[in-house]
């Protein structure tokens, strides 16, 4: 096991997590006052450097050198031929035999052996200098430890972090390759019509224990295959367009990163790029609007349609709104819900109502779940609703089936 892939994907947090060990190697060097720290890992019969603290002297050492276990002390000090602390080099005949303690030269040593959770040696968490350092005693032996405790537990959390990592692409991987998915349809109805204007499609995942969807595409994020699995979901959805009766479209729904990947367009048809809206999810800033307009522009032109999804939570504000300026502006639930109690939900969900018919565009409010709500959202002029009131996501025939006319009857 390599210390370099113990954490799985690397990330802004594991990297912040590297930053542990470092900083024990840099804290340990300086109380001890000696020249080097290092952390080392054995694989395949060497010492291999994977942090080092050494100003000055990194044209003598850096991450990556390595050196045989059997030209070191490490083996030694794990088998107690050799003690961890070692104030001079020269009073020990073992270390001054060796050829290494006069090639570096090594005066003073201390090493702590670092352990896997099984108790297997991993490597070491050492302190060197050239020259002898007779003040070196029992106390700074325990207070190296201690920082040594520091780098082990840090190598434990990366070994686990890699491991649920390791699993989730796994788990991820089974999904993308075997289209272990299914696609519901959730309608969305023209509140002065009664009838389906367009369907939202949404993904189940088939494997159990049951999951969110939410929590199955950060995880394909957290692994970097969050685009695939977007793109694979967006397949599947279009592939019921065909059966889907006109003049209905279809919203998909795919974040910014898959946008701009520039793979969307690959998987989109373009004699249905017409009848679909694409959602964009936002759960993270939106970094080059530039990229997502180069993007978009062309599929636009063809037809299709840009919806922002969730208007008035995260980061779909107003200057995203504006940014975007999209055909449909989706009022987040969190705005719908118990909008005829509240007069601040009331204000800002009349303000994009304002700036839609400014715009040309149109408001479709989310998770309308009660008629008082639908009543109040139809009387601020909302043309176009969703939610479970209106009709619950289902398979494609169930909800274009005539029993939707109950849905229908409930807008009335």
């Amino acid at each position: 096991m390599s210390f370099e892939n113990v954490a799985g994907t690397p990330d802004k947090e594991q990297s912040s997590d590297c930053e542990v060990i470092q900083d024990a190697l840099t804290a340990i060097r300086q109380h001890l006052g000696m020249e080097v720290a290092y952390f080392s890992e054995f694989v395949d019969g060497r010492s291999v450097f994977r942090r080092v603290d050494a100003p000055g002297l990194e044209h003598l050492i850096k991450v990556g050198d390595s050196h045989s276990l059997d030209d070191v002390y490490c083996n030694h000090i794990l088998e107690g031929r050799l003690p961890q602390l070692i104030p001079d080099t020269s009073s020990e005949p073992l270390a001054l035999s060796m050829p290494i303690t006069g090639a570096v030269p090594i005066g003073s040593h201390a090493s702590i052996p670092i352990r896997l959770p099984d108790g297997q040696p991993f490597g070491m968490f050492c302190c060197l200098s050239p020259t002898p350092n007779l003040t070196l005693n029992e106390r700074d032996l325990q207070t190296m430890k201690v920082f040594a405790g520091l780098a082990t537990r840090q190598l434990h959390l990366d070994i686990e972090q890699g491991r649920v990592a390791r699993e989730k692409r796994a788990a991820v991987e089974a999904i993308i390759d075997r289209s272990e998915l299914d696609i519901v349809f959730q309608p969305i109805f023209d509140l002065m019509s009664s009838e389906i204007s367009s369907v939202e499609a949404l993904c189940r995942f088939r494997p159990l224990p049951y999951r969110s969807p939410d929590k199955w595409f950060q995880d394909a994020a957290d692994v970097g295959r969050g685009v695939d699995l977007e793109l694979r979901a967006i397949q599947s959805a279009i592939a019921f367009l065909d059966a889907l009766p006109h003049p209905i479209a279809m919203s998909i729904n795919a974040s910014p990163e898959t946008v701009v990947s520039g793979r969307l367009a690959a998987v989109l048809e373009e004699r249905l790029i017409g009848r679909i809206v694409l959602e964009i999810t936002e759960h993270a800033r939106v970094e080059d609007y530039v990229a997502l307009h180069h993007t978009l522009d062309p599929l636009r032109k063809q037809g299709m349609q840009v919806a922002i999804d969730d208007a008035g939570a995260g980061y779909s504000g107003l200057q995203h709104i504006v940014q975007m300026a999209p055909d449909v502006i989706k009022l987040d639930m969190s705005l719908t819900r118990r909008i005829d109690q509240d007069s601040a939900r009331r204000a800002l969900a009349s303000a994009m109502i304002f700036y839609a018919r400014e715009t040309g565009s149109v408001v479709v409010a989310e998770g309308i779940e009660t008629s008082a709500e639908l009543r109040t959202l139809k009387m601020l002029g909302v043309s176009k609703g969703q939610g479970y009131l209106l009709g619950k996501p289902a398979r494609l025939e169930a909800v274009i089936a005539p029993a939707d006319t109950l849905a229908g009857s409930r807008i009335a």
